[in-house]
This record gives structure tokens, sequence and C-alpha cells, in this order.
């Protein structure tokens, strides 16, 4: 990561905000109110002595004054990318803190994410109410349909004038993002006064500068039941191995957060630590050693680990530019079961890829509240004539954060802070070097 400065945390506007807000006797925020970055006393000593201030985030959140007017504005939402939990938990939030509370007249869904601003495929947005959005928050998945892959970013930005849109939501990950940084730059270079907005949405908890993102919690709560009956397959049979395959395409934090939640697994595998499988200290061998002395084990492997492991394959792309993984856990079942005949033990293999059943659930516990939040605060944001930015969630606030920010980099684990630690000592896996 590059030297922070604080101008990187700086969030552009259309203009000067100086309507009433219409939210009446809300609690507002100061116009300057800040969440600061960094969390230990040394950080902050250096920043101070460097700047003179702290690194700090805008705090999200309603302001008195806002920049666009409510009756004059029309707004639209998109998903984009894989499903997630709590997908349309957020569109029904933006809907109803959108007309409800700001009384905006008039909200778009369009469909199939970045396609539907394209003319070319044909996809008339749909309009959204808060009758016709009450209760999808029942429902996973995302009723405006989702696509992955990039659109001409001059079409798109045609499409939002021709539909008179000037406040676009973003709901996606790493690459949705791109794509709004990308429109609002458009927008700018053409001083246009559409504010664009993301709202994090990654299953994989890969978005930098914001501690949490939706849809993370409900995949842990999904992944229980699914980890309980390989634990209870594994130990039915002789030299019994439950196998579960999640996703965690470079951030491997489902697996360590589900290893963590239902301390049953033996081994986890995440992407930002590698391992190897062959010789006295490989996996393989080790499994062999647990087998003979327990008779059972439960494996957990991300989707993006162990990819060294298929350095001599092509290298593939899918329609946003991400890099196609190889299937690890189909690997690594057919690589326990070989090592069994090689070494002339037994091996009950069984395996389980939840995968999207994990992404496609509805959003529930505090993963459903946090959408409602996230929508408000972009809501917010877009009021004030924020744009080029994406709602994030860093201490006990949410924040605004640039684009270009959030996307500097992916989010990652860190083998030797206390969440790999605690997966260690939860699983006694060695290293496996």
């Amino acid at each position: 990561m590059k030297k922070l400065r604080p101008e990187d945390f700086s969030i552009s506007r259309l203009g000067k905000a100086e309507l009433n807000s219409p939210l009446g006797d809300a609690k507002y925020l100061s116009e300057s109110a800040t969440a600061v970055y960094s969390v230990h006393p040394d950080s902050l000593k250096n920043e101070m002595n460097e700047f003179g201030r702290y690194l700090s985030f805008e705090r999200a959140g309603p302001r008195e004054k806002i920049f666009h007017d409510p009756k004059k504005s029309k707004a639209a939402v998109l998903t984009a990318g894989g499903l997630c939990p709590g997908l349309n938990n957020v569109i029904k939030g933006l809907v109803g803190t959108l007309m409800e509370s700001y009384g905006v007249q008039e909200v778009l869904g369009i469909k199939y994410g970045y396609r539907g601003l394209n003319p070319e495929f044909g996809l008339s947005p749909i309009l959204l109410t808060p009758e016709n959005v009450d209760d999808i928050h029942s429902d996973g998945g995302t009723i405006l349909g989702s696509s992955r892959g990039n659109q001409d970013i001059g079409v798109m930005v045609d499409s939002l004038v021709t539909m008179d849109v000037n406040m676009l939501f973003c709901i996606g990950g790493d690459g949705t993002l791109r794509g709004a940084h990308a429109i609002a730059a458009e927008v700018q270079k053409r001083n246009l006064k559409i504010s664009v907005i993301g709202i994090p949405k990654t299953i994989d908890n890969d978005i930098s500068f914001m501690q949490r993102t939706f849809g993370v919690e409900t995949a842990i709560y999904a992944t229980h039941p699914i980890i309980t009956c390989a634990h209870n397959e594994a130990k039915g049979a002789y030299n019994g191995v439950g196998l579960i395959h999640v996703m965690g395409r470079d951030s491997g934090f489902i697996a360590a957060l589900a290893t963590l939640a239902n301390s049953v697994v033996n081994y986890c595998f995440v992407p930002e630590v590698p391992f190897k499988l062959d010789g006295p200290g490989g996996f393989l061998e080790h499994l062999r050693k647990r087998l003979a002395a327990k008779q059972h084990a439960v494996i957990i492997i991300a989707e993006g680990a162990g990819q060294d492991l298929f350095k001599d394959m092509p290298v593939q792309k899918d329609a946003s530019g991400n890099v196609k993984h190889n299937n690890i856990g189909e690997y690594l079942r057919g690589g326990i079961v070989a090592y069994g005949r090689e070494k002339n033990f037994e091996v009950s293999m069984k395996y389980f890829d939840p995968s999207y059943v994990i992404r496609s659930v509805d959003a529930r516990g505090t993963d459903a509240v946090y959408c409602l939040l996230f929508s408000q605060s972009a809501v917010h944001a877009a009021m004030m004539g924020c744009t080029d930015m994406v709602v994030g969630y860093w201490g006990n606030d949410f924040t605004h954060v640039p684009i270009v920010l959030a996307t500097s980099e992916r989010k990652k684990i860190d083998p030797d802070m206390t969440l790999w630690q605690s997966v260690m000592q939860i699983t006694r896996q060695p290293e496996f070097k």
C-alpha cells in the first residue's frame, strides 16, 4: 500500500449544499464530522506530527443542508457482480429512504447491472416504489438481476442523461465500484450534476478501508449446517473425510470465520497462506497420520487457495476481468483419494460445495440491519451532492470512502494477526511448508 495522506480521504462533491433538508427534526451531523482511520496511539501521534491532523474518514449521516432538490430528483439503482445475501434489503432501504424520507419522486431499477444502462440490450428499467419492494427483503438474490462485464462508459452516461437521473446507486464489489468510478469520472468530465454512490457488496469481505460489508455474517450462518453435516459424515465412516469448498477468490474470510464459528474443522486453507501437499511436511502425510489416530477429518478450503498448484494451467478470466481460478476443492478431493490408494490406507471421502447456496440466501441477523444502515447512509451522501464514493463502516461509524481508495488494493487476511492465528490454534494444523 502506498503511504496514505489526508487528501486520499477527500470526498468529491458536485457543488455547495445550500438547500434545507426535508428530514425535519433529524439529528444532523456537522459538516466536519469525521471518524479517525488509525486506532493505535503511535500511528495517531505520527500523523499529527506529519500532517498536523489525523487521517480520517467523513462520517456518513444526514446533514442539515443538501445539494439535490428531492422534488426535482430521479434516482436509479443497480446490482452487479455475483449474488450476495442482502441485495434486496439494500434495494428496499434505498427506495424507502429516497421516497419516504426525502420525498424523491421517482426511483428506477436498472436491470442486470451495467447492461441495463446500455440500450443495445433492450433492458427497460422498472419503476421501484415502497409498495412493490415491501417484502423483497425476505428473498435471496436480487429483483433487478445482475451481470458481470464492462459496458461503454459514454453510452451509460448518455442513458443516465436520457432518463434524467441525477443519483445513481451501484451495489457491488470491487469490479462494480471500479465501474462506478469510471461513470463518475465521465460525469465530471461533462460537468453533469449526477451523484454516483457505491454500496459495498462482497461476500468475501475483501473491499479495503471498511471493516465489514453486508452478506458475510449470513454466509457464516449458512456454512454452519453444512460443516456440521460434513463432520457427521466424516465421523460416521472409518477414515471419513468431510471436505467443504467455499467461496473466497482472493480473500479467505468465509473459510476462516466459518472455522471459528463451528470448531469441528481440523484443516482450513485460504488464499493468503500457501501450503504444500506432498512430502514429509505436506498436508497429505499429516492427514494420513490424523486418520490413523482419529479416523476422521473435516477440511474447509476457500476457492482461491492453493492456486500455485495449477501453475502449469493456462490463465482464464471472466467477463469482469477477474482471473478464473481452478477448482481447488475437486483437485484436493482427487489428491486425497489418490494418496490413500498410493499409501494403501482407506479413505471415505464426502465432498460438499455449497458456494451458490451460501450466496443466494436472504440476509439474516445483523446483516439485515447493516443493509438498511448502508442504504440510508448512501442516500444521505447522494443528497449532499457527494459522488465517486462508497459507503463504508469503520470502528463504530458509517463512513464516506473515495472509490479510488476502497479499490486501491484487495483486503486480505494477515497471517500474523489474530484471525488466522486463532484458526491455527483451534484446528492445531501446522503450516505445511
